[in-house]
């Protein structure tokens, strides 16, 4: 695992591309009715904190997400390494989740059989008039197949953004190319439809407030969810 994560570090440290030539940073907070990932249910209302620090292409981002409602379900903690170049993008992330292989919810555990953290590996490319993008998870608490092997669980979305009256949209389409107890696939399935929109609201002359609404659908679940929320950023 770690030769991977370093082999991956010195592809992306080997690429020289003109980009920003200053140190940028991001602090904010998403507060959202309810945690959907990928068309998955994940948590009632929450709150998902981000920091990133950016430099020439290169990212280092931490997101997070704790229940506001019931402090007793699944709070989530993600590193993210990625790199982009253009419309291109390739990333890391180390998922860490408080339920999983190990009981005691301890983050410093990475054992392959008693540990919380997933580690998923992203390719994408950005169109402009569409985005693709594309996630498969290569060690850590990962899904089986049928036969109870490594899954390898991949996932790959498409994203078209647009704009309709004075909100700005964006309709998604993700799906599990085969099977994996990960996502609870038994084959291809198609588990995220959703479509988003956004609207940024004025407070103040320097300081306005996005939100958003977002009709989410997973037709391999049969579920579909309507979820509200806005983001806090300086």
């Amino acid at each position: 695992m770690k030769k991977i994560i370093l082999a991956l570090g010195a592809t992306l440290m080997s690429v020289i591309a003109p980009a920003q030539d200053k140190v940028e940073a991001t602090v904010s907070a998403d507060i959202v009715s309810q945690y959907i990932w990928r068309g998955l249910e994940q948590t009632s209302a929450a709150i998902q904190p981000t920091l990133g620090i950016g430099y020439k292409g290169f990212s280092l981002t931490a997101w997070g997400s704790c229940g506001i409602v019931d402090p007793n379900e699944t709070k989530e903690f993600d590193l993210t390494l990625g790199y982009k170049i253009g419309g291109f993008n390739i990333g890391v992330t180390d998922y860490w989740l408080s339920n999983g292989q190990d009981p005691q919810s301890r983050y410093f555990i990475y054992y392959a059989h008693s540990t919380n953290h997933i580690f998923e590996a992203n390719v994408g490319y950005d169109f402009k008039l569409l985005s693709l993008q594309w996630y498969t998870n290569f060690t850590g608490n990962d899904g089986v197949t049928k036969s109870g092997k490594r899954a390898y669980s991949s996932y790959f979305e498409i994203n078209v953004p647009f704009k309709l009256a004075t909100l700005d949209w964006t309709a998604t389409l993700g799906a599990v190319p085969y099977a994996t107890s990960f996502y609870d696939t038994t084959g291809f399935a198609v588990t995220n439809v959703a479509v988003r929109a956004t609207k940024d609201i004025k407070i103040t002359d320097t300081f306005s407030i996005p939100i958003f609404g977002q009709i989410i659908a997973s037709p391999r679940q049969q579920t579909a969810f309507f979820v509200f929320g806005f983001t806090l950023q300086p």
